[in-house]
């Protein structure tokens, strides 16, 4: 960890800033999410379709919006985006506590979405932007800050919610106006390079800004090739403590089980990612090590595929080790996987916009990577149904590994085609291709 934070002050104050925000991004929001649908449905009384609605329309006013708010941030600049994306989560996550009709729940939730689709494009573009050279390094502590907010998030959030759930939602309210503040007073202006223009100078539109970003065709096959990547990891939210529970029950141990799920996702990578990503650096290119990341994240599934073929102990220790053993396992691989690919996926999207209209890239990279959780989370709840109904509990773990294999050739497909561009690393030759 001191090497970590080394590294963190060797970047400038505005890219040790970013990373930070992002920490206390998370924090903030992480502590008052995972409490939300309990609230709805029990102090509120909402029902469950209403309940799903509330959080959907978070969602897709999230995922749905990244596309604009890259294409304000590159036109506008990132520092109004980040503050304005800021500022909405204040409004949105105050009137989550404070007010109770349906209507306003859904403009608060959809306020708190398009709070994300704002910042989110802008602070990446900027961390690209202000870490140069050094961005698949930037990249890698980034995500160590970002996990780290995911880690703590729930735990105070578990505190303050024992206050009452509206203590919990100003209080994260409370937390995002006083990063708006330090944004406002501490991080400088900073505009794309050469964003809005065409070649002439003249002022290019937004219509055909996306025209041109639409006919970068490496660029979407690298964002479709990146979603799978998307929907495993997110199995950790879903299937996983799914498995849990169908083996250990709905009790104390598989509550214990679920959150360590959790914790070993995001210790893992608040303690390896750095070490991680300078072995990658050293040892392969971006392409290679990409392609690894989604093999290991494909492969994170074997181990419960392996596991559906025990007979299931009626109870007792076995029952537990089997119901808590390979998902923790699978957490941790998906986890290594991430930490593989992230920084490199972060640095390809920045590579493959040619160094333009780099947060209008990652808006569009972020909703192709949203619909794809959407249907791929579809498609894993049918084969978990389709697994109980028919008694082939490996279905799902199958499926999931083919498509990490899958996701991982077409990588290397494009990586061996050269569509990755991946640049030679000082000192050394490019390896022959495997």
């Amino acid at each position: 960890m001191k090497g970590t934070l080394a590294q963190v002050r060797s970047y400038d104050g505005t890219v040790q800033l970013l990373m930070v925000n992002q920490f206390t991004i998370n924090l903030g929001f992480y502590m008052l999410m995972p409490y939300l649908a309990a609230h709805l449905s029990g102090s509120l009384g909402l029902a469950g379709w209403l309940v799903g609605l509330v959080l959907g329309v978070r969602n897709f006013s999230q995922q749905g919006m990244f596309l604009i708010g890259g294409t304000l941030a590159d036109r506008l600049g990132y520092k109004p985006m980040i503050i304005a994306g800021l500022v909405l989560r204040v409004v949105g996550f105050a009137a989550l506590g404070l007010v109770d009709s349906v209507p306003a729940l859904l403009a608060a939730s959809a306020a708190t979405g398009l709070a994300g689709a704002l910042f989110n494009p802008a602070t990446r573009a900027y961390l690209a932007a202000d870490a140069g050279d050094r961005r698949v390094e930037a990249f890698a502590l980034f995500n160590v800050f970002y996990q780290a907010g995911i880690l703590l998030g729930p735990l105070v959030g578990m505190v303050l919610t024992g206050a009452g759930f509206r203590v919990t939602c100003l209080t994260a309210a409370g937390i995002f106006a006083v990063l708006s503040l330090v944004q406002i007073r501490s991080l400088p202006a900073r505009r794309a390079g050469g964003a809005g223009t065409e070649q002439g100078g003249a002022r290019e539109t937004v219509p055909a800004q996306w025209r041109g970003i639409l006919a970068n065709r490496p660029f979407l096959l690298f964002a479709a090739a990146m979603t799978g990547s998307y929907v495993l990891t997110f199995q950790v939210y879903l299937a996983l403590p799914l498995e849990v529970r169908r083996l250990g029950g709905d009790g104390a141990f598989a509550g214990a089980a679920t959150a360590a799920l959790f914790a070993v996702s995001g210790l893992s990578t608040v303690l390896f990612q750095t070490r991680v990503t300078a072995w990658c650096t050293a040892r392969t290119t971006p392409g290679r090590a990409l392609t690894g990341g989604l093999l290991v994240m494909g492969g994170a599934f074997v181990p419960l595929l392996l596991a559906a073929a025990v007979p299931v102990p009626d109870g007792g220790p076995g029952r537990w080790l089997l119901a808590a053993g390979p998902p923790a396992l699978a957490a941790l691989l998906l986890a290594v996987g991430t930490m593989i690919a992230y920084p490199f996926e972060m640095d390809t999207i920045v590579r493959l916009s040619g160094d333009r209209l780099v947060a209008t890239h990652y808006g569009l990279y972020n909703t192709v990577c949203g619909i794809g959780i959407t249907a791929g989370n579809l498609l894993t709840g049918a084969a978990l149904d389709a697994a109980r109904a028919s008694g082939a509990p490996a279905l799902p773990w199958l499926s999931l590994a083919a498509l990490g294999a899958l996701c991982a050739a077409a990588v290397r497909w494009l990586h061996r085609s050269g569509r990755l561009a991946d640049p030679v690393p000082a000192g050394r030759t490019e390896p022959a291709a495997a």
